[in-house]
């Protein structure tokens, strides 16, 4: 039993969750509808009920809305739950229950799971007292410029669960430590992490489901690290090791960007569980509608948090930095980020007070801030996601954006769909009309070909349509429009023909997002085809359909080679990282152009719609005395056509010393040279470049 609680003078009632003192711990929570509250503690965690009960008095346990006790004695460990009644009205947005086991907002980990409710109470997780010291032996944010960023998507558990990975723990934080050499040789400078705050495993009755949560787009305690990654079962033991593998990254040189879901919770809809937020003030947690019996649903997982109350955005941007100044996490890419553009009501508000806080906090200014610009209710922000015009306000500029249209754009041009040549140009220089009007910068677009939330790479170009059988919805569930083609057989082949157009358009695709202006974002495994056989909405998959497949990297070695020397060139030319849109104009009196565009013939592009091919010259960014090596122009063929075609070095750069660095229909290994040493085009400027495919040749810049 702990020691009685102290008289009020003794109380401190912020900040909020389980706060540790020298003599004990302070419990705080906010619940304005609340007409009592009760704290549960446990004593192990596979307790169905508590060993002890403790009232909250009102008159002494109550300062304004937040309800708040001292517990002498209390330690790091400790386990417990908030209880609270009050109303139960619908109609007017009240949900409390007496019964029901809370989870603290603010929990900074979670024990155990969801137990069997036999008698109907379902019984959460537990949440656990942490002691937030760390051994960070030095560690702080490598802080690497945005436009120098390559991302890396991948998931934490499924990265190193297949017993391919042949790592000690696999589909942990500490299995992926021992991945890390890997990452550092691919060449990548950040990973993006799919979500690692809680979420559950099991169902609110505490049976595991037919098809298990394997993303973690389902929330359940935002300050907490998933449970289920870790590799000790002691209470708290994720926070320890999640800090564990963010410190052996950035000892790598990785830094670390968290995908984070503040746009809903696993409590669902009217009919869905109660296990936080719903018993503690529904309606400020969450956006009602009907007079707040129901819920609005703008993230299409049945409920939407209510971002822009003041309470939720406090507790939003609380969490943020908890993450930031306690984990040393480096950046964040936020969810159906639109949502977070909704007002109480649900509607799109121009200057969203959640955004421009988060953009202006300056114990946040060094942290990369990522929106995936829509939401699932029809909101569509990309290249005005949070965006007023510079210098105006500052919100726009520090927000960067999942580029979609770069998505959309690149697959449907090597697809061959006409009318995209001009697409391909605007993308291929970091996107200009979605990013400039608002006074952004080519490094706010975050370019990608393909991410969790879809086909692999290899998919792309295997599948004309999705195959989600696995996922029990008769296929119902995915996206439709793929922008993706089979090249003759749907699925797996032995067909040489059909293999090899394969092999081209993965490297185009690679190609041209790697060389593009912008942040380039990989999905894990691409870089050497890994397949989810044709599944674009592996959400429920915690299997060999979504794990890495690590004899992948062998039997691919030549993409991997491939890919990677792509990631090296870019991290050492500047001249594709630019941090200014491109003109077409000289930078010096009779210079080069930065940028100039012709078609096939090497005459000047006049953007015609049935324009099917493109050539760019790059005009090597200048070059810093303190460099060893010459920054590079570079000469980009793009065919997508399905027949040979002949194409002239534009007279412009025709005597340029160029040197073949990329040839998608090039034999491994001549398909890329990482010493920049291929072989030079004839004299003439001639050159046949086969279907579907793509050269870049590079030429010093004189100093």
């Amino acid at each position: 039993m702990l020691a009685r609680p102290t008289t009020p003078e003794f109380s401190y009632s912020l900040p909020y969750g389980a706060i540790i003192h020298d003599e004990g711990v302070q419990f705080s929570v906010f619940s304005r509808s609340a007409t009592a509250m009760r704290l549960l503690i446990y004593e192990k965690v596979e307790d169905p009920d508590p060993v002890e009960v403790i009232h909250l008095d009102r008159e002494d346990h109550r300062f304004g809305d937040v309800w708040s006790i001292f517990l002498p004695g209390a330690k790091p460990g400790l386990l417990y739950h908030f209880q609270a009644h009050g109303p139960f009205d619908p109609d007017r947005g009240h949900r409390f229950n007496g019964r029901a086991r809370l989870i603290d907002p603010y929990a900074k980990a979670l024990a155990g799971d969801f137990l069997p409710a036999p008698d109907g109470i379902i019984r959460p997780p537990k949440c656990v007292v942490v002691e937030d010291t760390f051994d960070w032996q030095g560690d702080r944010h490598p802080r690497r410029p945005l436009n120098e960023t390559i991302i890396y998507e991948m998931h934490v558990g499924g990265f190193t669960k297949s017993p391919t990975s042949q790592v000690r723990h696999p589909g942990t934080y500490l299995g992926l430590i021992e991945k890390i050499p890997y990452l550092q040789s691919l060449g990548i400078t950040a990973v993006e992490l799919m979500p690692v705050h809680e979420f559950p495993i099991r169902d609110c009755l505490g049976q595991m489901p037919a098809l298990p949560n394997y993303w973690g787009y389902d929330p359940m305690a935002f300050f907490s690290p998933h449970r289920g990654y870790a590799v000790s079962r002691e209470p708290g033991a994720q926070v320890r090791e999640l800090k564990t593998l963010i410190r052996a990254l950035h000892q790598a040189g990785i830094e670390v960007i968290l995908d984070v879901v503040f746009n809903h919770t696993c409590e669902g809809n009217e009919l869905g569980p109660t296990i936080s937020f719903k018993g503690l003030e529904n309606r400020v947690y969450y956006m009602l509608g009907d007079g707040g019996r129901y819920y609005r649903n703008y993230s299409g997982c049945g409920n939407t948090i209510n971002g822009n109350h003041p309470i939720v955005r406090e507790l939003i941007f609380h969490c943020l930095r908890y993450w930031v100044h306690n984990f040393h996490v480096d950046g964040f890419r936020f969810d159906l980020a639109s949502i977070l553009s909704r007002d109480r009501n649900g509607n799109l508000v121009p200057n969203p007070p959640l955004l421009e806080i988060i953009a202006e906090d300056p114990l946040l200014a060094d942290t990369k801030i990522i929106a995936e610009a829509w939401d699932a209710a029809g909101a569509y922000q990309v290249g005005t996601f949070a965006s007023l015009r510079w210098p105006d306000a500052v919100v726009g500029p520090r927000w960067a954006e999942w580029n979609g249209r770069f998505r959309d754009d690149v697959r449907r041009f090597w697809r061959g769909d006409p009318g995209l040549v001009g697409s391909l140009a605007t993308r291929l220089a970091g996107s200009s009309d979605l990013y400039q009007p608002g006074g952004r910068r080519p490094y706010h677009s975050i370019n990608f070909v393909t991410s969790h939330d879809g086909f692999t790479l290899n998919d792309l170009v295997s599948y004309s349509r999705k195959h989600n059988e696995a996922n029990g919805e008769d296929n119902r569930d995915g996206e439709n429009a793929n922008y993706s083609c089979n090249y003759g057989v749907e699925g797996p082949t032995r067909k040489a023909t059909v293999e090899a157009v394969r092999a081209r358009q993965i490297r185009n695709m690679l190609a041209t997002l790697l060389l593009s202006q912008g942040v380039p974002m990989l999905l894990a495994g691409d870089e050497c085809r890994r397949t989810q056989r044709g599944n674009n909405n592996a959400y429920c998959q915690d299997n060999e359909i979504s794990w890495f497949d690590w004899r992948l990297v062998k039997k691919h070695q030549c993409l991997w080679r491939f890919c990677r020397t792509l990631i090296q060139f870019r991290r050492q030319e500047p001249t594709v990282r630019q941090r200014n849109f491109l003109t077409g104009l000289p930078r010096q009196p009779g210079g080069l152009p930065d940028v100039a565009w012709f078609d096939a013939d090497g005459q000047p592009m006049d953007w015609r719609p049935e324009r099917r091919s493109l050539v760019c010259f790059l005009a090597a960014f200048p070059r810093d005395p303190t460099q060893e090596r010459p920054n590079h122009h570079l000469l980009m063929m793009f065919h997508p056509g399905t027949e040979p075609r002949q194409f002239k070095i534009p007279p412009l750069v025709l005597k340029f010393p160029w040197r073949l660095f990329v040839d998608t229909a090039g034999e491994p290994p001549a398909d890329i040279y990482p010493h920049l040493d291929g072989p030079s085009p004839l004299a003439s400027g001639q050159l046949e470049l086969v279907a579907r495919s793509f050269r870049c040749y590079v030429a010093p810049a004189m100093a």
